[in-house]
């Protein structure tokens, strides 16, 4: 494909779409046999394809620039005509579902279409689509206010991101100023994001209550395919996550204390393994590219391959800049078989995670792309793609030296482990906070504030932001952006974590296998339940006790093993 920044971007005709669609569904309810039924699907696949591609265009060119006022409408017409949309897409999933050849569909491709098509005609339809795009115009309005948000410290305009950076500098002052400032810049926006998610939940209760649901984290549960699993073995998870991880991260922080010789472990302290310094990448975007390039080139012929694709048709989008949305993430240009990776370097080893954490997702995506022919299976549940994620960023260590000065990348190896695991507790206590949001009544801008406070006591109780008096009340819960964006998306990083750290203490003693284990779990894609992908991957069921017990057990060991060796 050409360069995406050549791609020719064209607002589609919603009217066009749907008609197109309504003759693929007579055509699809008329078919007489197998072959045309399928047909008729497959015409289908190519339409949505083309609005989505459109969509996913203008979508990273508005995350591009937030103050781009064509792109930014253009965000809206898709805001508005997805739900529209939607409605006519849950008529011809019904029809599949009510079809004649669902024996034949469900023969070739498995059961787990049929579980994906009507969990999205369950939490899909014409009764909320006045509610889905008042939530698109105020998730759009949430990323402006977040990105909008900007100070200067020491002489130089940062964002949050650029903050963050200040809070891994050797000098403490430094790094408690600069909490100061990070703080000082949500407390100035508390106001907006407290009004802007107050009102997003309730259209989210709004949205289940029109769809029948007895709340929203039902809703939500089914919206995120979670077959295999209910909010009461989350639950569970969560308990088990206190009793095992959550006592071997505080013994992880207790040790970074003494390494830093504080008395006192702050915030702005964690993120900082070593009196000296973390490891640093010393390349520019450009170099660290490049050496991604060549990571890949030698990981695997495949990785070769796809990454080799992605540089060709510049399908990134890597450094800050102002009014560039915050944070990072993988998209799938679906007309092209494409991903496209976008992020805030800043300069620490946050940007060696990108180009192996999203490259994880973007390779599962070029993979099983390839590899499935319907489009529901390109990409699988989100505990499942997180964990092609997070086991790239292990599967990839032996490379960590071309990104950082000499002898750093080994100690890299070490940071990454110990962050890693230890931010499950993070993981959990994110997923925590938006189930006791979603129960009982609605909550006001004081009670967000109240449970985050008492969510952190629970998983992260050695956290103290040293008397900073908006963090030390709970408004650390307003950084999260998937809190906001992607409702009850987080518990998903923790399960995958889990799934990670087994390939990566395979890799310890079986390399190729803990490889060829991997390329399964990418060539199938989703076309599995959750619980069989791990199957076939050979991956032990993160919500079980023993599994818990032994990667935490096994981890803290091979942390143990590396500090020896430092």
């Amino acid at each position: 494909m050409e360069q995406f920044k050549h791609l020719v971007y064209y607002r589609p005709s919603l009217e066009k779409t749907e008609a197109a669609l309504r003759k693929e569904l007579d055509a699809f309810r008329n078919a007489m046999t197998y072959g045309d039924a399928k047909e008729a699907f497959f015409r289908r696949q190519e339409i949505i394809s083309e609005f989505r591609t459109m969509n996913v265009i203008a979508s990273i060119r508005t995350d591009m620039n937030t103050a781009d006022e064509f792109y930014a409408e253009e965000s809206e017409f898709f805001h508005a005509a997805n739900p529209k949309l939607a409605v006519t897409l849950k008529e011809f999933n019904e029809a599949l579902t009510e079809s004649q050849f669902r024996h034949d569909f469900k023969r070739e491709y498995g059961s787990q279409l049929f579980r994906l098509l009507e969990a999205d005609i369950r939490t899909n339809g014409k009764e909320i689509v006045d509610e889905k795009v008042w939530e698109g115009k105020l998730v759009t309005a949430y990323s402006k206010t977040a990105a909008s948000c900007k100070t200067v410290f020491r002489g130089e305009e940062c964002n949050f991101y650029g903050l963050l950076k200040h809070m891994l500098s050797t000098d403490r002052q430094e790094r408690r100023e600069a909490m100061q400032a990070w703080a000082d810049l949500y407390e100035g926006a508390a106001p907006e994001l407290e009004k802007q998610y107050i009102q997003l939940c309730e259209i989210r209760r709004i949205e289940a209550e029109k769809l029948g649901f007895d709340n929203y984290i039902d809703m939500a549960y089914t919206a995120r395919h979670r077959f295999d699993y209910t909010a009461a073995d989350i639950e569970r998870f969560h308990d088990l996550i206190i009793k095992y991880v959550v006592p071997a991260a505080a013994q992880l922080h207790e040790a970074q204390r003494k390494r830093l010789g504080v008395e006192k472990l702050e915030w702005y302290d964690e993120d900082l393994f070593f009196p000296n310094g973390n490891s640093t990448p010393d390349k520019d975007t450009k170099g660290m590219v490049k050496a991604a390039q060549k990571m890949y080139r030698e990981l695997s012929k495949e990785t070769g391959e796809f990454f080799d694709s992605m540089v060709e048709a510049d399908l990134f989008d890597l450094e800050t800049r102002p009014n560039k949305r915050l944070g990072g993430y993988c998209t799938r240009l679906a007309k092209y078989k494409m991903p496209f990776i976008f992020s805030n370097f800043n300069k620490t080893s946050a940007d060696t995670e990108v180009l192996t954490h999203e490259a994880g997702h973007a390779f599962e995506g070029y993979v099983a792309s390839r590899c499935q022919e319907i489009s529901e299976y390109y990409g699988s549940t989100a505990e499942v793609n997180e964990i092609h994620s997070m086991a790239m960023e292990f599967f990839t260590e032996p490379w960590y030296d071309l990104f950082y000065p000499e002898g750093e990348g080994k100690r890299y190896v070490y940071e990454h482990l110990v962050d890693s695991f230890a931010n499950i507790t993070y993981l959990v206590s994110v997923d925590d906070f938006q189930h006791r949001v979603f129960e009982g009544e609605e909550k006001t801008a004081a009670d967000l504030k109240q449970i985050w406070k008492q969510t952190e006591q629970k998983y992260l109780p050695w956290r103290s932001y040293d008397g900073n008096e908006f963090l030390e009340n709970g408004g650390f819960w307003m950084q999260k952006q998937h809190i906001f964006m992607y409702p009850f998306y987080y518990v998903e990083y923790a399960l995958a974590m889990l799934c990670a750290l087994q390939f990566y203490l395979k890799r310890q003693s079986d390399p190729e296998g803990a490889w060829a284990d991997y390329m399964t779990l990418c060539r199938l894609g989703g076309s599995l339940g959750y619980f069989d992908l791990l199957k076939a991957a050979n991956l032990k069921n993160p919500f079980e006790e023993e599994t818990i017990c032994e990667v935490t057990e096994a981890v803290m060991n091979k942390i143990a093993e590396i500090e020896k060796t430092l």
